[in-house]
């Protein structure tokens, strides 16, 4: 597939985005990435997501798909080679409802730490995080069938789902000194983390741990800046 065909609208930052990224990866598809700037939106992201006007958005001969796991089964749907959804219907359904629990409840839980405005809030938002931690490994051992991912022997959709958070995970781990991800208490998760970041597809789009922290004390150092008179 020839790189104009296929565009995606993103930033490397965003987790959202890095989903489609690894997606396309897995099935082996070029594409032009498209880099939107922080704090502004581009005119053809305004025209390819006019309801959202949100990446990441993927273009696909002229016809533009949006939101994050919509794109990621778009691509599955559209090219052969590596499947990320099973094929078999209760299996795909499993993945659907945890995919939505990522999205609905722990990733929310994760960022509520950066916005908490006391400390009380920050603890109920750091102990969120943890209990969905420990759903999730027991998720994963039920998913994997002791296999390395959560889509058995290879990356699947609940793989992509969470795995694209690992970054901003490890950079709030730095920000707060607090490990999530603890051979104690989440071996399994701890061991497909590895598993996932270091694999091919994923390895050259996940962000750099560090310059994620310095994104974040950016966005929170924006925030909290009095506004000009």
């Amino acid at each position: 597939m020839a790189s104009e065909d296929v565009k995606l609208i993103g930033a490397v930052m965003s987790p959202f985005v890095m989903r489609p990224r690894v997606s396309l990866n897995l099935k082996g598809v070029e594409y032009e990435f498209l880099e939107e700037t922080f704090g502004s939106k581009s005119e053809l992201l305004l025209k390819s997501n006019p309801v959202y006007k949100k990446i990441p958005v993927l273009i696909h001969s002229g016809k533009p798909i949006c939101e994050s796991l919509i794109i990621v089964q778009y691509i599955d749907e559209t090219w052969s080679g590596h499947s990320i959804l099973p094929s078999d219907a209760y299996d795909r359904a499993i993945a659907r409802f945890w995919a939505h629990y990522i999205d609905d409840k722990w990733f929310p839980a994760l960022g509520g730490i950066a916005r908490a405005q006391t400390e009380e809030a920050k603890n109920e938002a750091i102990e969120q995080v943890f209990t969905g931690l420990k759903l999730l490994e027991e998720a994963f051992e039920k998913c994997s069938g002791g296999k390395p991912f959560f889509g058995g022997e290879t990356i699947g959709y609940v793989d992509i789902a969470l795995g694209c958070y690992l970054g901003w995970l490890r950079a709030t781990e730095k920000l707060i000194g607090i490990t999530f991800l603890d051979e104690t208490k989440t071996p399994l998760l701890c061991h497909w983390a590895e598993k996932f970041s270091s694999h091919e597809a994923v390895a050259s789009v996940m962000p750099e741990t560090d310059k994620l922290v310095e994104f974040a004390k950016m966005i929170q150092a924006k925030f909290k800046a009095p506004a000009n008179k």
